[in-house]
C-alpha cells in the first residue's frame, strides 16, 4: 500500500502520517516541492525517532512522481469525490493520494483519475478535516477491508495483573 502527500505544507502533519506509515505498513510518497527540510538534522530535531522504520521516498516534482507511478490508477482524497473511501475496494499495491493542506490535489489529476475520486463524508460544520487524520481514516479503513487485522492479538501490558 503506497499513500502519496502531493506538496505537503505543515511538518507535523508529514510527521504524524510518517508515523502511521509505518504503523500499518504502508509506503509514504512525498511530492515536491515541500515547504519544510528533510535532511537528518531536522528529522532528528523534530523527534521523529522512527523515520529510519519508514519506507519513503521522495519526488521534486510532480513529473517525477508521474514517472514512478507510470499506469497505476491511483486513489485521489478529495472533498470532489464521487464516492466514499468506504465503498472503495483497496488492493494491496493501491496509490492513495492525498493534497496539500493549503491547495489540495491540482485539478488536471482530478480530471485525469476522475473516476478514482473519493471523499470523507464530513457529518459536522467543518470545511475539511486535518491531513494527518484524513489519512489515518483512509489507510486504516484499506487495511481493514483487506483484512490485514484479521487475527488481531491484543497487547498484554507488562504490569497487568493476570487473574486467577
Amino acid at each position: 500500500m503506497h499513500l502519496a502527500l502531493y506538496q505537503p505544507q505543515i511538518p507535523g502533519n508529514t510527521g504524524n502520517i510518517g508515523r502511521l506509515c509505518v504503523g500499518l505498513d504502508a509506503t509514504l510518497h512525498i511530492i515536491g516541492p515541500c515547504a519544510f527540510d528533510f535532511s537528518e538534522k531536522a528529522l532528528r530535531r523534530a523527534g521523529l525517532d522512527y523515520w529510519p522504520q519508514l519506507k519513503w521516498f521522495r519526488y521534486d516534482d510532480s513529473d517525477q512522481f508521474l514517472s514512478w507511478l507510470g499506469e497505476r490508477q491511483p486513489w485521489l482524497i478529495t472533498k470532489y469525490g464521487r464516492q466514499s473511501y468506504h465503498q472503495t475496494d483497496y488492493v494491496e499495491d493501491d496509490v492513495i493520494i492525498l493534497g496539500n493542506e493549503v491547495r489540495g490535489l491540482p485539478s488536471e489529476w482530478h480530471e485525469r483519475w476522475a473516476e478514482r475520486l473519493i471523499a470523507i463524508p464530513i457529518l459536522g460544520p467543518v470545511r475539511s478535516f486535518n491531513l494527518a487524520n484524513a489519512a489515518a481514516m483512509v489507510l486504516s479503513h484499506a487495511r481493514t477491508k483487506m483484512g490485514r487485522f484479521d487475527g488481531f492479538i491484543p497487547m498484554k501490558r507488562p504490569d497487568a495483573v493476570t487473574p486467577p
